[in-house]
């Protein structure tokens, strides 16, 4: 057998069939790595860059040296891990990559070459990953952005069309957070946006992928969810993307908000409540405190409502695709999903 070196257009076709492998240090597969990737150091992050100085302040040559002592005790335990994971999917063959498709990669391609296993390398690396990325923001999308007040159940009616077999991007669930200051009261780390990012663009691949000419529907959101950038040339899309909006009246939204919200520890919403200080208003803050630590759930979040409603007409405002309204009873996400697609198709 022999190496296989790959494409990035091979590569993606490939990478959701086969096991892939990212050789770089731990700290640049936690900044960001292609979804899915079982990270495999060839060395550790200290490793790395003693290898690095080496290369650059003595020679190649020096620098393959160190970096073979730090490799040699490691060949068995790379070897037994991704044998015991190929074992899982009952395959034996496997991509491997690095930072741009050089002596990392080449190494443990080698020596998984070796060893018996069909292996694929990518030209390039995840340097050539991370350019198709960016350029997936490029293309034009059919994007049908779905709006609402907060506490509408926006994302419940996506998961609803996605389980309808509807083209639906995610935002907040690729962000790993619900898009306001009280947005990730679990305390679940985000990706980074490079991250965001890389999901993103997949995502949008595998839809077209999937669907011809698909109208993919996109929860409203602001050009940051959290800690997280929605990239440049798709947020301006979905600025000028056709809308609509479910309307559903205050006290079912505010119901809904506290089911979903209220079981969080009361610490962590006042110091939410905090983050806003300056948008909510000094009063509406110390109000909303009050009731917050009276365990008064309906008026705390009656406030916050009524400024999120405000923020919500005035983001509207930078939106320029056409809008229409859907009237809703409450927040059932089957009875509001039927009444969207009927008005789409008519």
């Amino acid at each position: 057998m022999a190496v296989t070196r790959i494409d990035i257009d091979e590569f993606i076709s490939m990478a959701s069939k086969n096991l892939v492998l990212d050789v770089r240090s731990p700290k640049e597969y936690h900044h960001a790595h292609y979804p899915g990737a079982l990270s495999v150091p060839l060395f550790s992050d200290e490793e790395r860059k003693e290898v690095g100085t080496t290369y650059k302040q003595k020679s190649r040559e020096q620098a393959i040296k160190i970096g073979l002592d730090y490799f040699g005790p490691k060949m068995r335990s790379v070897v037994s891990r991704v044998e015991k994971e190929l074992s899982k999917r009952g395959s034996r063959s496997a991509i491997v990559h690095c930072w741009r498709g050089g002596m990392r990669s080449g190494a443990v391609a080698w020596l998984l070459d070796l060893y018996g296993f069909q292996v694929y390398r990518l030209d390039g690396g995840y340097k050539k990953f991370r350019n198709w990325a960016l350029a997936q923001f490029e293309k034009p999308y059919q994007l049908q952005i779905l709006g609402g007040y907060t506490g509408s159940g926006k994302t419940e009616i996506l998961h609803e069309f996605e389980s309808r077999h509807q083209a639906v991007v995610d935002l907040e669930g690729l962000a790993g957070h619900r898009g306001s200051a009280f947005g990730n009261l679990n305390n679940i780390p985000q990706p980074s946006t490079e991250q965001f990012e890389n999901e993103l663009a997949l995502k949008l691949y595998h839809i077209s992928q999937r669907y011809e000419n698909p109208l993919t529907w996109v929860e409203s959101e602001s050009s940051r969810v959290g800690n997280v950038n929605v990239p440049f040339r798709f947020f301006n899309q979905m600025k000028v993307a056709s809308r609509i909006n479910i309307e559903v009246p205050f006290e079912k939204r505010l119901a809904f908000i506290i089911q979903s919200y209220g079981h969080y520890d009361i610490d962590r919403m006042i110091a939410a409540t905090r983050r806003i200080k300056k948008r909510l208003g000094g009063l509406n803050m110390q109000q909303t405190i009050a009731y917050l630590q009276e365990n008064d759930l309906q008026n705390a979040f009656s406030i916050l409502l009524n400024y999120y409603d405000k923020a919500y007409d005035k983001s509207r405002k930078k939106f320029r695709g056409g809008s229409r309204s859907v009237n809703a009873v409450d927040t059932d996400p089957q009875r509001n999903a039927d009444h969207i697609l009927k008005q789409i198709e008519h």
